[in-house]
């Protein structure tokens, strides 16, 4: 068995994190420095369908089951609906494109799947102050007096996490801004809001200002305000101004105030996301403001992304080469998110004379064009996966170019880098299809549209197809890699996949795709030779030579 690997934080992301090596069966200790968990407030709330996704692969299904879906996504200026648009299907999945649930409750039922595992070992009360490497691994000292020795360490410790950023030499570097914002979970009963996010440029009760409300499952509304930068909570309960605040948007109906608190945005990053034999997630790495949800679900794609990389090394199945893609990959995730984060605070909170013109401008604007609206006014643009376009994993496809960042909730369209759509294929021992992403996960797959015709993932297997070129691709992929490998052959019998439409599997006969762990297309082969799937097999390693 590996040597345990550490992970230094039990929040959402370590747990990941943890949950995901274990899977691969690599056993991890799991350091935090609080006593215990500390179950407060609403926090990160809306998760992504791809982060779903993962979560489901670790047997946590029911952070999708118990969240609230929500569908819609509506902006106001004042009390006048600007635009509104709802999420695109992904082919077959059984998971909605977003839920709402409280950060507590997703670490809660995380918890219950560490309980579970055999592999994984939570130590509460342990401070990490101090880190050294070496060529042969890390030695981890805490502030109780133990000390660790792992061969690797995933830094998941949050953006108060400056200590060991500090040990590990890396700056901080980014902005903080003055406006503050105030959060309330309120419970009450608001028909007709329970699957939808409300977002309100400079509503009556709220002037120059903004207001998201997002539902939340048992009748709870997470709100947030944008107050001045000297708004005091204290004063502001103590003279009544909190209950009038929610009876503006409440009206009389009964209420309870479940959680609240006041923050400042951040958004900030690292410069290296790998430190030798460390990596950092999630917010110990970046921090950006929380429209559009980027924060947990872009560290739960750090999580995963280390998991495998790391896991892969430590079982032999790939060499220490891998591991500074983590960081090429992860990082310009960050980069990506800073960027439409960053653009969106640009909008919400201008921060000079020219931005406060160009959005009043575009407001007025868009007040009576919906279309214009819906392009021009950034109310924040919601999670999606990293497209790994420009990695060195990612083997290039010229007749299948990454078509760029999509419209608002929408898919991209199939291409080297991108998620794999997720479609219902045939594996052998099933009687039905299941989901391709099920069967991913465990390892490469390669799919084989070996079909003479259109290419239909669910049909059965033909007899009619070329077996030799299918065996002589299974075969190469096999013997370029000692991971475990699942070929699969997708047989035309149905309509042909329209590339336009992100839910399909548009492969056509010739074509080989090779789908790495975490789900990314590493390569789309057309006319497909078994030295093309080699190559590509060995990049997808990190093993360019030889």
């Amino acid at each position: 068995m590996p040597q345990a690997i550490v992970v230094v934080g039990a929040g959402p992301v370590g747990q990941t994190a943890a949950l995901l090596l274990a899977r691969w069966g690599v056993p991890v200790t799991v350091l935090d420095r609080r006593p215990a968990r500390d179950p407060v407030g609403s926090k990160a709330i809306c998760q992504q369908r791809d982060v779903l996704d993962v979560w489901a692969s670790v047997g946590a299904s029911a952070i999708a089951d118990e969240g609230l879906t929500w569908t819609t996504a509506r902006t106001y200026l004042g009390e006048r609906e600007l635009f509104a648009w709802t999420f695109a299907e992904d082919g077959d999945s059984p998971l909605p494109p977003f839920v709402n649930i409280s950060q507590s409750r997703t670490e809660e039922i995380l918890d219950g799947r560490i309980a579970a595992s055999d592999l994984v070992d939570v130590r509460w009360g342990h401070e990490v102050t101090g880190v050294v490497q070496d060529a042969d691994g890390v030695t981890l000292t805490c502030a109780n007096g133990a000390v660790l020795r792992a061969p690797y360490v995933v830094c998941c410790t949050g953006s108060r996490g400056g200590g060991l950023r500090e040990a590990l030499g890396l700056d901080f570097p980014g902005r903080t801004f003055d406006d503050q914002f105030l959060i309330c979970d309120i419970r009450a009963e608001l028909p007709g809001w329970e699957s939808e996010r409300r977002f309100y440029f400079d509503p009556a009760w709220n002037p120059g200002r903004q207001v998201l409300i997002h539902p939340c499952p048992d009748s709870v509304f997470r709100i947030d305000w944008q107050v001045p930068p000297d708004f005091d909570l204290a004063t502001e309960e103590a003279s009544g101004g909190l209950d009038r605040r929610i009876r503006q948007i409440v009206g009389d109906r009964p209420y309870e105030i479940v959680w609240r608190s006041v923050y400042r945005f951040h958004s900030r990053m690292v410069d290296r996301m790998r430190v030798g034999r460390v990596l950092l997630a999630g917010d110990s790495a970046h921090v950006v403001a929380p429209f559009g949800a980027r924060g947990l679900n872009s560290g739960v794609g750090d999580a995963e992304n280390a998991a495998w990389k790391l896991a892969f090394v430590s079982r032999g199945w790939a060499d220490e080469a891998v591991l500074e893609t983590y960081h090429g990959e992860r990082h310009a995730a960050a980069a990506e998110n800073l960027d439409i984060t960053g653009a969106t605070m640009r909008f919400l909170v201008p921060q000079d004379e020219t931005e406060q013109a160009v959005r009043a401008a575009t407001l007025l604007a868009a007040a009576g064009d919906p279309e214009l609206a819906a392009r021009t006014v950034d109310s924040g643009r919601l999670a999606e996966p990293f497209w790994y376009v420009d990695s060195p994993l990612t083997t290039p496809a010229p007749h299948r170019p990454f078509g760029g960042r999509p419209a608002k909730g929408q898919l991209c369209v199939p291409a080297p880098g991108v998620i794999v759509p997720d479609v219902r294929v045939r594996v052998p021992g099933h009687d039905e299809p299941v989901r391709l992403r099920e069967v991913v996960r465990e390892g490469f797959t390669l799919l084989l549209a070996t079909a003479g015709g259109p290419v239909d993932p669910a049909a059965a297997p033909s007899t009619d197809h070329d077996d030799a070129w299918a065996e002589s691709l299974a075969a190469a992929a096999r013997a370029a890699s000692t991971a475990p490998v699942t070929v699969l052959r997708l047989d035309g019998h149905g309509a042909e996949a329209d590339p336009a439409r992100p839910r399909d599997l548009p492969a056509v006969p010739g074509e080989a795709w090779l789908i790495r762990p975490d789900a990314h297309i590493a390569a789309i082969l057309p006319d497909a030779r078994a030295g093309d799937v080699t190559v590509a097999v060995r990049r997808a390693l990190a093993r360019t030579g030889g």
